[in-house]
């Protein structure tokens, strides 16, 4: 299949708008993680981030077309009365991305309910070495589950690399903005790390489906797209109302 072709133009259409739709909860990640390194790094440790994770990006790629059957052999079996299930190296790795984000998103949730004012500078930031490798590490759990659906739609690795290549390019343009309007916005903040432990979420029950997961008996279903987004749809929703009537409210004390 040529790129030039019309096949191939759809493939790349496609695949380009898939990167497009399930970066978005890995743009959010970017901007909140960024957030926590030095105010006068935070650009750069955002680009340099999204490139690394693009480079390391199209060597997964290069790596599951030659050796896709290893990321599904089943590396271990677990039968117990608790829990059972068969885990290969697939699901393990979108097992920890899930566990890594919940653990994320729980720990800033914690921190926002226990701030004090006096805390606001004293919060020491994370090194701008362990953000970007966060970024990197992030990006490409994220990336995973889209690169194979990469390789099903096309077997042409140069419409994939343009795909990854378009991606990349979109979080760039974006990820400024999306940072730039949560520190405007702090509000948005916490939506923001409810979504996050939403996607965590989805990601364990992806994981465990994939690793066919039992606990006590009852088997682990993945997390729809439709459930997802239905669920942010609602959370953005309830967020909106809330700040309009607060609004209202402080309008009313004021009259």
């Amino acid at each position: 299949m040529s790129i030039f072709s019309i096949e191939g133009l759809v493939a790349l259409f496609t695949l380009v708008l898939l990167q497009a739709v399930l970066g978005l909860d890995n743009l959010l990640y970017i901007a909140l993680e960024s957030s926590r390194a030095g105010a006068h790094v935070q650009n750069r440790v955002r680009r340099i981030g999204i490139l690394g994770a693009m480079f390391l990006r199209i060597a997964l790629l290069y790596i599951l077309i030659k050796a896709i059957g290893y990321f599904q052999n089943t590396l271990f079996t677990l039968n117990t009365v608790a829990i059972s299930g068969a885990f290969n190296l697939h699901s393990l790795i979108v097992i920890f991305g899930g566990v890594f984000i919940l653990y994320t998103a729980t720990s800033e949730i914690l921190h926002i309910i226990q701030f004090h004012k006096d805390d606001e500078d004293s919060r020491s930031p994370k090194s701008t070495r362990a953000v970007i490798i966060s970024i990197i590490l992030m990006n490409l759990i994220f990336s995973f589950d889209s690169i194979l659906v990469a390789i099903a739609l096309t077997d042409e690795f140069v419409i994939m690399v343009v795909a990854i290549l378009a991606g990349a390019l979109i979080m760039l343009l974006l990820a400024d903005k999306v940072s730039s309007f949560l520190q405007s916005n702090k509000m948005f903040e916490v939506l923001g790390l409810f979504i996050l432990f939403i996607v965590g979420v989805m990601l364990l029950s992806e994981g465990g489906h994939l690793a066919h997961l039992h606990l006590f008996g009852n088997e682990i279903t993945p997390m729809t797209k439709t459930t997802f987004y239905f669920v942010i749809v609602t959370l953005i929703l309830i967020d909106i109302v809330q700040s309009i009537y607060q609004k209202n409210l402080r309008k009313g004390k004021q009259n």
